[in-house]
């Protein structure tokens, strides 16, 4: 019946080791086994080699003598210890009938203890016991990373459903004033070029990457009016369309997830200035959230560097020294160094994601 599961190894074709630094011992071992139909045995005289063998065979269960010399059984057990979920079970096998031996044995790795000399049946049965235990703990961990790999999964396909939400929004968003929907790449990619350059790690910078396209989700909520206007928006309108930030934090407020959250400080935060005179909030300095001090450099560049229906296209050199200008005010210096550095890589984004001609 135990054969028929596809899952459960075969009892006799799991691997025995036998450790005593006895050869008859070790031999008569080999052949009640052989006898029995057991037909994966090793065996060693030398205890120092037990690791060895346990690691590059794969050893299901060892049969262990207790006195022996360079290394006791004891100390061969604490060594087996370190194998985590892959280490054997072990039956120790000794002449030592003392009831402190027996326990000292049961309380460090051996499931069982047989005292020699030993009665053949019985050992047999214990060594069935002993591999239907193993071959049970073994299918027991394939069924716990079966699990986490499914767990794994949903997991990541949970990640990725968000993901395609947010980039979906972020595109709408996007649509209402710039049909392509080129700038949140170009943007998101430099923001995360500068998250780079400045320390940040691959996590941060792709988190960074997912966020920021969500920057100007607000603007969903501006009148096309407004957003759209050829002109200078009056100074009515002008408040108006700074209400986006708020707009967009408060569209994204209620999840608790580290993109979602990310991209909500973003929102309300990309329009802080480093000297304090942005909005909504008039934060300044490291009280405006790095995430949002870096996604600012990048927007504003490539705001710069795009056509939009109030104004044309700045030149790459014009662009490049307003961001100087501004360090210090607008942008934090130190991110403002670090984007300079990254130039040359900015380019090539502005070149590979570049509007189409109309």
């Amino acid at each position: 019946m135990e054969q028929n599961h596809p899952n459960l190894v075969d009892l006799k074709s799991m691997n025995i080791l036998i450790v005593d630094d006895e050869a008859a011992n070790v031999k008569l071992l080999e052949t009640l086994l052989g006898v029995s139909e057991y037909k994966n045995l090793v065996s060693t005289q030398d205890p120092r080699e037990v690791m060895e063998l346990c690691t590059s065979r794969a050893i299901d269960l060892v049969l262990l003598d207790i006195n022996m010399p360079y290394m006791d059984g004891y100390e061969v057990m604490e060594q087996l210890k370190t194998l985590g979920a892959e280490r054997p079970v072990v039956l120790v096998l000794s002449a030592q009938t003392d009831r402190d031996y027996r326990h000292q044995a049961l309380d460090s790795l051996a499931l069982d203890y047989v005292v020699k000399p030993f009665d053949t049946h019985e050992l047999l049965s214990r060594i069935r016991n002993l591999l239907e235990v193993r071959r049970a703990q073994a299918y027991m961990h394939h069924q716990n990373q079966l699990l986490e790999s499914e767990v794994h999964k949903r997991t990541q396909e949970l990640l990725d459903s968000r993901l395609e939400v947010v980039r979906r929004l972020g595109r709408a968003a996007e649509y209402r004033d710039n049909e392509t929907g080129l700038h949140i790449i170009r943007m998101s990619k430099i923001a995360s070029l500068v998250a780079n350059a400045s320390g940040m790690n691959s996590a941060q910078c792709e988190l960074l990457l997912n966020a920021a396209p969500m920057h100007d989700i607000g603007k969903i909520g501006i009148p096309d009016h407004i957003l759209q206007k050829p002109g200078k928006l009056s100074p009515d309108e002008w408040q108006i369309m700074q209400t986006h930030s708020q707009i967009g934090a408060d569209i994204l407020k209620g999840d608790e997830s580290t993109l979602l959250t990310t991209a909500r400080e973003i929102c309300l935060s990309h329009h802080e200035k480093w000297d304090g005179t942005g909005y909504p909030n008039r934060l300044e300095g490291e009280a405006i959230p790095i995430m949002a001090r870096i996604t600012a450099l990048a927007d504003v560049f490539d705001a710069l560097t795009s056509v939009r229906p109030y104004k044309k296209a700045w030149e790459l050199p014009d662009a490049l020294n307003f961001i100087s200008r501004e360090s210090g005010k607008h942008f934090d210096p130190r991110l403002t160094g670090h984007f300079m550095s990254v130039v040359p890589e900015i380019i090539d984004i502005m070149g590979e994601y570049a509007e189409p001609e109309i």
